[in-house]
């Protein structure tokens, strides 16, 4: 087991913020049926000296492919840009961002502290009606200007759209390596951009169907040891890992509840597989579901109230919902082929999940009663989505038919609820099951 980068404590600060009560805010209309992408103009950081200017040209890059992959912003091309840095630093000229045709308007500058540390801060303008509409600064090591791009990142998202942002986030998944009959597959960790990848574990030991807490930097996963699986759980920040038990007859990886005190995880006992719970502080094991089907894949609605699970006592994959407590069983999807892989949304309003239909994978959504489903992503294979924390965009993985050389790749992709902005995540080599972090606190 490896230990993953540090996160560093991030001081924050609020700048001033002023308004023009006789103008109506900027804001950006995701649920409108015509969207179009706000123009935002975002300016290079200025910098005290040549090595703070070029972490402010850093986060600019970081913010301004973060809030271009959302989907929701267009960034005007720094070409177009008539008001230079160092004029902006004493307020910026809204004729010349009006005439390039921007919305909105993002400065900034970073410094490098006498005590080593850095500051970073930024304002959010609204170029037409000429204000301020945020200003914040955080105060860290430079070794993290990253992290504070997406905090930046997420708060210019935020208070653009009212909704949370997405962007101080990681994907844990699994590496896959080597031929298809003896497959590598470890697990590993990243940004949700890609970058600050590294592995957690070296490759000796099959890893499978990573986790994440939604209340904590934690993970649990599934581990064949001696070709017995057993269930794990690692704290990303301390890099500890703790054992949860053996079982023999598990068929489904586990997931947290929402509070993250206990998982919820399908095994089967003389042949009939079913959801169980257990308590990761007492170990107790209970059983929600006795039915002569297959049960697997259970996921906690974000109240913890309900739990949405996958199958086959219908005669066919289909998916269900229940009471946290095993009770109220009712089938949700009735729509043609197999459905598989729930998860639900951290709002409450929607779950996602794997549909087969006449040989094609489908990534859809449908809401908790089953109604308006509709499909988002579609492919030879698509498989696992998991939700970003602020429930509007997924990631799954695609993986595309062998090669002539029986060849198979398999990668990363995001995907929104518009089902139009899906981006590929690169990773160095092929990836499949990944798991969406909450915000790093």
């Amino acid at each position: 087991m490896r230990r993953v980068r540090a996160i560093f404590p991030i001081a924050l600060f609020l700048l001033a913020v002023t308004a023009n009560p006789g103008r109506a805010e900027l804001f950006v209309d995701v649920t409108g049926p015509n969207f179009e992408p706000l123009p935002i103009a975002i300016t290079d950081f200025y910098g005290n000296d040549e090595g703070a200017a070029q972490i402010g040209r850093d986060i600019t890059q970081v913010v301004t492919a973060n809030l271009e992959r959302s989907g929701l912003f267009k960034p005007i091309d720094p070409r177009a840009f008539i008001q230079d840095i160092g004029s902006l630093r004493a307020g910026p000229r809204f004729g010349d961002w009006r005439v390039i045709n921007s919305d909105a308007l993002v400065s900034g500058g970073v410094e490098l502290q006498s005590d080593g540390r850095l500051r970073v801060e930024f304002r959010l303008w609204d170029v037409l009606a000429e204000q301020q509409m945020t200003g914040l600064a955080y105060v860290s090591t430079p070794a993290n200007w990253r992290r504070v791009a997406h905090i930046v990142s997420d708060a210019i998202y935020k208070r653009l759209t009212g909704e949370e942002g997405y962007f101080d986030t990681r994907i844990v998944y699994i590496a896959e390596s080597g031929p298809q009959n003896r497959r590598v597959k470890r697990l590993a960790i990243m940004d949700q951009d890609g970058d600050n990848h590294s592995y957690l574990t070296d490759g000796s030991t099959l890893m499978l169907t990573p986790r994440f807490s939604p209340t904590s930097q934690e993970i649990t996963y599934l581990a064949y040891v001696n070709d017995q699986p057993r269930v794990y759980l690692l704290n990303l920040d301390t890099g500890q890992q703790e054992l949860v038990g053996n079982f023999p007859g598990m068929t489904f990886a586990p997931r947290f509840s929402p509070d993250g005190n206990k998982i919820i995880m399908s095994m089967a006992e003389g042949g009939n597989s079913d959801i169980y719970t257990m308590d990761l502080r007492t170990r107790q094991v209970v059983r929600l579901t006795n039915d002569p089907g297959i049960d697997t894949s259970a996921s906690y609605a974000p109240d913890g109230r309900q739990i949405v699970f996958n199958s086959d006592r219908g005669g066919q994959q289909q998916l269900y919902v229940m009471n946290a407590d095993g009770t109220n069983v009712r089938r949700i999807s009735f729509g043609e082929g197999l459905y598989a892989t729930p998860v639900w949304s951290p709002r409450g309003d929607l779950i996602a999940f794997t549909r087969i239909h006449q040989g094609t994978f489908y990534i859809g959504v449908m809401k908790p009663d089953g109604s308006g489903e509709r499909m988002l992503s579609s492919g030879f294979l698509v498989e696992s989505p998991t939700w970003a924390p602020n429930g509007r965009v997924l990631s799954f993985f695609r993986q595309e038919p062998s090669d002539s050389q029986g060849r198979v790749r398999s990668r990363l992709y995001t995907i929104d609820l518009t089902g139009f902005n899906e981006r590929e995540v690169a990773t160095p080599i092929d990836a499949s099951d990944p798991a969406w972090s909450p915000l790093i606190p």
